[in-house]
């Protein structure tokens, strides 16, 4: 009962932020039941995390989880850029895109100073950061609410480094799961290991709660992470075809077709390495190209074929995020799904 008690919450499940797929209808189910919801909010501008979270506010008095990124944003490499969307340019013929109508973009944004001082309007209990964490003095504008603090760890040395800084709670996040490593210390794919190899290391290391991601989708994979010593599980790809979240059309096909059996980690989409199903321009350009610009600059010239190909129908340029275990998926309220999980 630790993390729970930690947390506030019934049940050891906390559904993992997924941005792009996700507001705060989902966050708000999973908590009313008794989970710890998240508000993935990298892609969300001041006004509009306001909007998400007055409204988190309004429909429950539950915790609920507000994550954020902790990259370092580079500056822009224009030969660079240049060479990526040249790459892409039979694409934007065979799309009809005119490249030169395509602006550049900085995408999903890190926490900042503005974004410290709009939570400490609204106090959100739980705060939770990828890629590592922010500057000290924004970590203690968070704790100075009594926030409790998560994050994500993807190595050993990455748990020890999160538990020297203070946080409440670390993700232990396997290879398997889907959407963005939460890597920080190293950028060695090979570094990157299994969920269940993970998870007992971490737990015998520190002494925080750890919380199970990656390759758990039913009652059983919970089970198995909690006998391994994991106080709680992070689940995402299980609620994609709920009904709260706002998954695509093309991502929901795609979830429940046999693509959904083949994921791959890859840079195209983003810059940093992501898991999703394998699909077109992941097939033709290869899961990994080094000519894609640092995270989080390769997304602006690859928008908008996804938007094409999605206006037809088409799953081929979008970043279709899922974990290894495409089981868990089901077409169920997402407090329904939550109440099963925990079993």
């Amino acid at each position: 009962m630790l993390l729970q008690e930690r947390l506030g919450i019934e049940r050891p499940i906390i559904q993992a932020p997924m941005a792009g797929v996700q507001g705060s209808a989902l966050a708000i189910a999973v908590s009313n039941a008794g989970g710890l919801g998240s508000l993935p909010c990298a892609m969300l501008g001041v006004d509009a995390l306001r909007t998400e979270l007055e409204t988190i506010r309004k429909h429950t008095d539950k915790p609920f989880n507000v994550n954020f990124f902790c990259h370092t944003q580079p500056p822009a490499d224009s030969a660079r850029e240049a060479v990526w969307r040249a790459l892409l340019s039979p694409y934007y013929t065979e799309l009809g895109v005119d490249p030169r109508s395509i602006p550049d973009g900085l995408g999903r944004r890190p926490f900042d100073r503005a974004t410290a001082d709009l939570l400490g309007d609204f106090k959100p209990p739980v705060v939770s950061f990828h890629f590592g964490l922010p500057a000290e003095d924004l970590l203690a504008s968070v704790r100075s609410w009594g926030a409790k603090i998560l994050a994500s760890a993807t190595t050993l040395a990455e748990a020890r480094w999160l538990e020297a800084r203070g946080v409440d709670a670390i993700i232990a996040q396997g290879v398997e799961a889907g959407g963005h490593r939460g890597n920080f210390l190293s950028h060695d794919m090979n570094d990157q290991l299994g969920s269940f190899a993970l998870i007992p290391q971490i737990a015998r290391a520190v002494r925080v709660p750890v919380i199970a991601a990656g390759g758990i989708a039913d009652a059983r994979g919970v089970a198995a992470a909690m006998a391994l010593g994991a106080a709680g599980v992070q689940i995402g790809t299980a609620y994609l075809l709920c009904p709260e979240a706002t998954t695509s059309a093309v991502h929901r096909a795609a979830l429940a077709s046999e693509a959904a059996q083949t994921t791959a980690l890859t840079n195209l989409f983003s810059g940093r390495p992501a898991r999703g199903i394998v699909n077109r321009i992941m097939r033709e350009l290869g899961p990994f190209n080094d000519a894609v610009p640092a995270f989080p600059l390769a997304s602006a010239a690859i928008t908008p074929l996804r938007t094409r190909a999605e206006q037809r129908g088409s799953g081929d340029f979008s970043p279709l995020w899922a974990g290894q275990n495409v089981s868990g998926c089901k077409e169920i309220p997402a407090a329904q799904l939550t109440r099963e999980l925990a079993g």
